[in-house]
């Protein structure tokens, strides 16, 4: 598969260290973390390139994670806060609204039928499974929006094990099987990679609709790879770059919302990259864990 570099795009949560040589935590951090540990390295004195090389990672990536870690750490010392954060928060907010909605919406109406009594008797046993789908979502967004929290103030827990992603893969719509790769071990929190698959196969199918949708499973240098393979039509790249870049989508009628803001923050919960490439053909949406999170506890 041949990479196109217009529709790369690495996307990450803005890390929260400051840059501070002597702090502990750094020292702590840089332990469990591969990111971490490429920036301090270039930090100290070696290039993005060599960095990017050995860690099997795109330079670009690397240039980026140095870049949020300078700029994190200058709010830290200087105790003011970008304010691109702020802005982040409010359009947060503004698709957190705009996603609850449409199955607050769904669920009002038909309770408001069912407790009027305008719901044929024959009828009702379809009402209440629309009034519980819609409840369903709506319970579904909010936890999404916890776990959204929470990856950000760093709470979530992430517990590693050996995931039986075949299975994960027949929970998603179609219940696809995985086209290449399905032999492979894939070491992840199974509940959180369920998610981020969810999200990836969802924004793989959007429209227009694709030619076909698979699933892949690569070993890639130090990293384990999971790819979502859409065939046929690609998405654009400024929907691609709306959803990659959330929150301030809503007003040109995309229909992008939260987009896949949860799937980046818990890939990047996992120490990993959330990221796209493609070409005329083809649109490949990834995510991509350390291999040797299998090690761990």
């Amino acid at each position: 598969m041949s990479e196109a570099p217009i529709l790369r795009r690495p996307l990450l949560v803005r890390p929260t260290l400051a840059v501070d040589q002597v702090e502990p935590r750094v020292t702590a951090a840089s332990s469990s973390d591969l990111r971490v540990a490429m920036v301090l390295e270039v930090l100290g004195g070696r290039t993005t390139e060599s960095v990017a090389q050995e860690w099997d990672i795109e330079a670009q990536i690397v240039h980026r994670w140095v870049r949020d870690f300078l700029v994190a750490g200058a709010a830290a010392v200087t105790n003011r806060p970008d304010t691109e954060d702020a802005r982040q928060r409010d359009r947060f907010l503004a698709a957190f609204a705009h996603e609850l909605r449409s199955p607050v919406t769904v669920a009002k109406g038909w309770a408001m039928e069912l407790a009027e009594e305008e719901v044929p008797p024959e009828e009702v046993a379809d009402a209440v499974e629309h009034l519980n789908d819609a409840l369903g979502r709506l319970s579904e967004n909010i936890y999404d929006v916890e776990l959204a929290a929470s990856v950000s103030l760093g709470r979530v827990r992430v517990g590693i094990e050996q995931v039986n992603l075949p299975a994960i893969c027949r929970t998603l719509p179609g219940r696809p099987e995985i086209a290449e790769g399905a032999d492979l071990d894939v070491y992840a929190d199974p509940m959180l990679m369920a998610r981020i698959l969810r999200d990836l196969w969802t924004t793989a199918h959007r429209d227009p609709a694709p030619a076909s949708v698979s699933l892949e499973v690569a070993e890639v240098g130090t990293w384990t790879e999971i790819r979502v393979v859409r065939r046929g039509e690609p998405i654009s790249p400024l929907v691609l770059k709306a959803l990659f870049d959330p929150f301030g989508s809503n007003d040109d009628n995309t229909g992008v919302t939260l987009g896949l803001y949860l799937a980046r923050a818990l890939t990047v919960a996992h120490g990993g990259v959330l990221g796209a490439e493609g070409d005329d053909d083809i649109t490949v949406l990834y995510t991509r864990i350390p291999r040797d999170l299998g090690g761990k506890s």
